[in-house]
């Protein structure tokens, strides 16, 4: 009897591992590794034990070993020349493991161990942990913390579905598809309980859930470079199946699942950490850094463990010693991109036991929007994230300045720009987004050191030529990638071969190549471009300068607004009139965008500013020689400046929606048509229609001004735009100076932490009593000049407290008409009387530094040793 193999359908599928012959068994290590996701040689290495089945395998080598048949894997074993080279590129990772790298340089000072917690970690496309710029940004930041020595661990979840596969319907809507991982597939090991075969017992994290339930989870450790990365999941045996799906899909459900996710992720990653530990001996973490609020119940964890050790600390102690060694990153500039749950669903699941030494009340308060135009009735994660971490940063410098207002009813008292979160600007992670030919570029022409040092040290060297054939090449790679996923994407949308042969012509090598990729939130204006089509048609279809567009992006599954502003796009793409001038890809992720950045000639990104948190697409581009053209948010806001690219104008903040999309869409079309499109080809603006267009003259001269464009960017933007310089930022501003608090807080018992906790809470007591009673000045004279001395006498009333316990500050600079200050300056004054019943005289000098309407005011604000910040308790009482 025969049966249709269509219709066999397996009822458990599984992942066999590879048995490597003895003298090739390195390849496992080295497929294991995640380094070869940036690493070349070690990518060459691999494909060149057969290229066909490398193809076959997607460049991912833990699949690729699953393909090689065994007798081939002993053909290989028995090549001396395939040996030889396995273990030298198995020797290269051993040295790259080992040897000290920037951080063992920086003394004894630094943490000798940093736990990095995201929900979400882009690192390849072979492991589709990601959905967009948060995860690309952790990815890189291990990365780049690999690179650097930094001794990092990671913590996440293991998505059973990753992130969605996107597809599009006949109708250019959105489609989701969630295949499942086989972790075994994937280049991960289980964390284990030491056996003498190395298959021990999986390590079990257990957290309780309502109703007498609980979330088991096993711990799943994948190796970047010398960065262990741990990650979550809860699809075990002994759950029961609703707590099997809590790692399902990222992103996926809400509510309580959202919730036990984040819960998994804080309280069980700690956990986890704490098996890692005592499995492998590393040193325990002494920064814990949150990225993103999803995060934030770390923190809860930390003070449990404080709370219930040897000798238990109190709340406020534990609070004070955790909060000295956490940092908090922010990655959202709106309100609506922070999770927010209901206190009373926060309560149900505490009261389960989750921290049964911590008062559920006080983990309640830690989240609850109990400020001005907050809602009570609400836990907030970012706030929770901030009321847990003595270090806070946004992730560029305008995003920085945006967080402080953001979140400025927090610090009530104070101006926004002393509220204590400050920015370090993102970067990415260069080996991995530089395409392969810049690379071997400077290798060829400035030797084997040019690559490790990046192509920017070097990039004026290369003549015009040579740089412009290299664009165009990679241009060329880009087009040929278009039209293959082009098709494959059509098919999918049902279309017939026969309907397709226009595919094999979408897109010409010497247009103008615009990119447009990253999620598709509204506010980052997908379809900007299309408001005025016919304008967009013109553009597309220019006699001699015309442009072509590649666009690719995501909307999350439950925002139709992002999904109607992709079929929007598709449609107009599906025009035959344009359709060989633009295209739409689905599915973006990693392996996309590395054939995207460097075969567009310019990037565009225009959000409503200032809602981009920092948009690190524009920088990979960069790093590969594209210019950007971007309204002036992120990191753009900071790193434009007149030769790396175009500023679409902005237009003003009382204009309504519609007008300012209308404002900022002529704005872009005007730099298309005017400056950008000419430039490109080597025109004037007087050039006009007389000169020939590209297809008619095929490929064009060097055009000398757009070249030294390139040079410049990727001289000037390269170093700055590198996840290295941001790694060593965090290292520098936040990571170090928080292990010094946390080892401060810990010592002798937790001395400081005690101490810093009694403080508080006197402070807080006596802080409604404070009063500044009175301000006079002496030296002003009738006229006063620029130069002259003020004295400032404050009588500031106390009470309880003493004058160490507070800073009095005079506060001056330039007086608005509506009285407040601006250009301040800030100088202390110094108790120079005590006047009895807690009454004291402050007193000091200023320097009248600057003419014009000139005011001052003094202030009063806590002083103590172990505070980061002046705002940091948000007391301040203002004269």
């Amino acid at each position: 009897m025969s049966v249709s193999v269509s219709l066999v359908k397996a009822i458990r599928r599984f992942t066999v591992r590879t048995v490597l012959p003895e003298s090739i068994r390195p390849l496992a290590r080295l497929a294991t590794n995640l380094r070869w996701s940036w690493h070349r040689p070690t990518r060459e290495l691999f494909e060149g034990l057969n290229p066909g089945i490398w193809a076959e395998s997607a460049h991912d080598p833990v699949t690729f070993l699953g393909l090689v048949s065994r007798e081939e894997l002993q053909r290989l074993a028995a090549d001396q020349d395939v040996v030889r080279r396995v273990h030298a590129a198995a020797d290269d990772l051993d040295r790259y493991l080992e040897q000290p790298r920037w951080y063992q340089s920086l003394g004894d000072g630094a943490p000798s161990c940093i736990a990095y917690f995201s929900p979400e970690f882009g690192i390849t496309e072979v492991l589709p942990q990601y959905s967009g710029g948060l995860g690309i940004l952790a990815g890189d930041h291990l990365k780049a913390a690999s690179d650097l020595g930094v001794p990092l661990i990671g913590v996440g979840l293991l998505y059973q579905a990753g992130y969605f596969k996107q597809s599009l319907s006949r109708d250019a809507w959105q489609q989701e598809t969630y295949p499942v991982l086989d972790p075994d597939g994937l280049p991960l090991t289980l964390l284990r309980e030491a056996s003498p075969d190395g298959n021990g017992k999986p390590v079990q994290i257990s957290l309780p859930l309502p109703n007498d339930r609980r979330l088991l989870a096993h711990v799943w450790r994948a190796d970047v470079g010398r960065v262990p990365l741990l990650l979550l999941d809860s699809n075990v045996p002994g759950n029961d199946e609703a707590a099997r799906g809590i790692t399902d899909r990222l992103y996926g459900g809400g509510g309580d699942h959202r919730l036990q996710q984040e819960l998994l992720l804080g309280m069980g990653g700690v956990k986890a950490l704490r098996e890692f530990q005592r499995l492998t001996g590393v040193p325990a973490p002494e920064v814990f850094h949150t990225n993103e609020g999803h995060a934030g119940f770390l923190g809860v964890e930390r003070i449990q463990e404080l709370m219930s050790g040897p000798a238990p600390l109190s709340w406020d102690e534990a609070l004070a010693a955790g909060r000295a060694s956490t940092v908090f990153t922010t990655h959202t500039p709106v309100p609506a991109g922070i999770d927010r749950f209901e206190i009373s669903q926060i309560q149900h699941f505490f009261e389960a036991g989750l921290a049964p030494d911590v008062p559920v009340a006080k983990i309640l308060d830690l989240g609850r929007e109990d400020f001005t135009d907050g809602n009570p009735f609400v836990f907030n994660m970012a706030v929770m994230g901030l009321r847990l971490a003595q270090r806070a940063n946004g992730v560029a410098k305008l995003h920085g300045v945006v967080s402080r207002g953001m979140f400025s009813a927090l610090w009530p008292g104070f101006d926004h720009s002393e509220v204590p979160i400050t920015s370090v600007t993102n970067g990415v992670h260069v080996p991995t987004w530089v395409d392969s030919r810049i690379s071997a570029l400077a290798r060829e022409k400035f030797g084997a050191d040019a690559e490790a040092q990046g192509p920017w040290d070097l990039a004026y060297n290369v003549t015009d030529e040579d740089l412009w054939a290299l664009r165009r090449e990679m241009r060329v790679s880009l087009v040929e990638d278009v039209r293959r996923r082009l098709r494959a994407a059509w098919k999918k949308r049902g279309a017939a071969d026969a309907e397709l042969a226009w595919t094999d012509s979408v897109l010409d090598p010497d247009i103008l190549t615009i990119g447009f990729a990253r999620r598709v939130p509204t506010y980052k204006r997908l379809t900007l471009m299309l408001r005025d089509p016919e304008r967009l048609k013109a553009l597309l279809l220019h006699k001699t300068h015309p442009i072509q567009l590649v666009i690719a992006g995501k909307s999350h599954p439950a925002d139709d607004a992002g999904k109607k502003m992709i079929q929007d796009l598709v449609r107009f793409t599906d025009d035959p009139a344009v359709r060989h001038r633009i295209a739409f890809l689905p599915n973006y992720d990693i392996a996309m965008a590395r054939t995207l950045f460097p075969g567009c000639d310019v990037w565009l990104n225009n959000p409503l500013r200032p809602l981009e948190a920092c948009g690190t697409s524009g920088m990979k581009a960069a790093l590969n020689g594209s210019l950007n053209l971007s309204v002036m948010d992120g990191w753009w806001d900071e790193m434009y400046d007149g030769e790396n690219g175009w500023a679409i104008p902005t237009a003003n903040n009382d204009a309504s929606p519609e007008e300012r999309d209308d404002i900022e869409a002529a704005a872009l079309y005007e730099l298309l048509e005017t400056q950008v499109a000419p430039r490109f080809y080597g025109l004037t603006v007087s050039d006009g229609a007389g000169a020939a267009g590209p297809s008619e003259s095929g490929p064009q001269k060097v055009p000398t001004h757009w070249v030294s464009m390139i040079k410049h960017t990727m001289s000037h933007l390269g170093p700055a735009v590198s996840a290295e310089r941001m790694l060593k930022d965090y290292v520098n501003v936040l990571y170090r100076p928080a292990a010094i608090a946390g080892r401060h807080a810990v010592a002798e018992n937790y001395a400081q932490a005690k101490a810093l906790a009694g403080w508080t809470s006197r402070i807080r007591a006596a802080w409604p009593h404070i009063q500044v009673e009175h301000v006079d000045s002496v030296g002003v004279s009738e006229d006063p000049q620029i130069g002259d001395l003020l004295q400032v006498n404050a009588y500031v009333s106390l009470s309880e407290l003493s004058p160490d316990d507070v800073y009095v500050e005079v506060a001056y600079g330039r007086a608005e008409e509506s009285d407040e200050l601006a250009d301040i300056t800030v100088a202390e004054l110094k108790a120079a009387e005590d006047l009895g019943r807690g009454r004291h005289l402050f007193s000091g000098t200023l320097v009248i530094d600057r003419s014009g309407s000139f005011g001052y005011t003094v202030r009063v604000l806590p002083k103590h040793e172990a505070l980061a910040s002046k705002a940091e308790l948000g007391l301040i009482v203002n004269a």
